[in-house]
């Protein structure tokens, strides 16, 4: 299943946006725009739904509560609200949820839930606020998303939404994870604890992904070869070894700390898209990797999300990647900043763009140029 549209009202940059998604989805627009913001829609669903560390409260609470989530132009409309449908297949949705949310003006200024609906096809089967909640206006401090007891009949949506998966992987925090030895963020989604999740995966499941990311490295880091899992026989810390192969005629072996750092971000990535069929955000994954591996990405994008049936959305800076002529206009949205905050559009439905894509061009040569700012397109950069 996939997230087929999605709904906002007053999310962080976003005083409304209305958009389709499909099963590959790329986000572009400029610094500050709203990209990552709007990536933490979806974990943020994702943080309500989880049965262990999660629930609404806890979800807005590591966001700065809901006055930092709120969107900057909301005004007199204090409400925000988040709309998704999910869809089996290019077919009328299988699940509709729409919550919204807002805090009290004075007292304890509690977050409430103003709404929650639940949609099982095009039937409704749940509303809120209901009877029960009018007796106990507490009650709506909580879904039923996270509530074991009372979403029996949606317990298929609330698992979609548990099982999404954010990947950015930052390389020092593996390579350098013994002298760092900090907290690991929940669901980790900076990599500090990848080794370890290698290491709890089954053998024959990590032999057999290390054998498909093998093929990849053999081509993008030629002088790599053999990846694989060992532990360390003093510490028993888990860590990753390859053959470094140079001029002596016996290749010497490597791990993770001399690894660089496009190698250590590409591993975690072929790592990510071989692990599950829930949706995967990836943000910029574009970052320390060669321009020839970059242009190669979107098709090994959709070659991953087609085979496992997996919606994929990435956030991304690069034209590089975008020159991939097999990315149709309909699956990058553009992000535009406005007095009235971010404004999100299918950059195909944009006039200048179609025209561009029609003339024959790729979409990173018709997007990527209007996500410049004014004074970087006059070529001011005063300093």
């Amino acid at each position: 299943m996939y997230v087929s549209k999605l709904t906002l009202k007053n999310w962080r940059n976003f005083r409304h946006a209305n958009v389709r998604l499909g099963w590959r989805q790329f986000l572009v627009g400029p610094n500050a725009s709203g990209k990552s913001n709007l990536l933490d829609v979806f974990r943020f669903l994702r943080d309500i739904a989880k049965k262990r560390g999660g629930g609404l409260q806890e979800a807005i609470q590591r966001r700065g509560g809901l006055s930092r989530i709120r969107c900057l132009n909301a005004r007199k409309d204090p409400e925000v609200s988040i709309g998704v449908e999910i869809a089996a297949s290019d077919a009328r949705p299988r699940w509709r949820y729409e919550i919204g949310l807002r805090q009290e003006s004075r007292g304890f200024r509690r977050q409430y839930i103003s709404f929650e609906r639940v949609w099982d096809r095009d039937r409704q089967i749940l509303a809120r606020p209901n009877e029960q909640d009018e007796m106990d206006a507490e009650r709506l401090e909580e879904t039923y998303l996270e509530q074991v007891n009372n979403n029996e009949a949606f317990r298929g949506l609330r698992q979609f939404f548990e099982d999404i998966r954010y990947a950015h992987l930052v390389p020092q925090l593996i390579r350098h994870a013994d002298e760092i030895q900090g907290r690991v963020v929940e669901d980790d989604p900076f990599g500090q604890g990848f080794l370890q999740t290698v290491a709890g995966t089954p053998s024959r499941t990590r032999k057999s992904r290390f054998t498909r990311i093998n093929k990849v490295l053999k081509a993008a880091v030629p002088q790599l070869r053999d990846l694989q899992f060992e532990r360390d026989e003093t510490t028993g810390r888990p860590h990753l070894a390859g053959r470094y192969e140079h001029w002596r005629p016996n290749a010497g072996r490597q791990r993770e700390n001399q690894f660089s750092d496009g190698t250590l971000r590409l591993i975690a990535l072929l790592w990510s898209l071989l692990e599950g069929d829930a949706p995967l955000l990836l943000e910029e994954p574009e970052l320390s990797l060669h321009t020839g591996v970059v242009e190669q990405l979107p098709s090994l994008l959709h070659r991953a999300g087609r085979k496992r049936r997996r919606q994929i959305l990435v956030s991304t800076h690069s034209s590089e990647l975008l020159s991939d002529p097999g990315i149709g206009g309909e699956e990058v949205l553009l992000l535009s900043p406005g007095a009235e905050g971010t404004a999100v559009t299918v950059s195909s439905d944009e006039r200048d763009v179609r025209l561009v894509l029609e003339a024959g061009a790729c979409v990173g040569e018709a997007v990527v140029a209007r996500t410049r700012p004014v004074g970087l397109r006059q070529g001011l950069l005063p300093f």
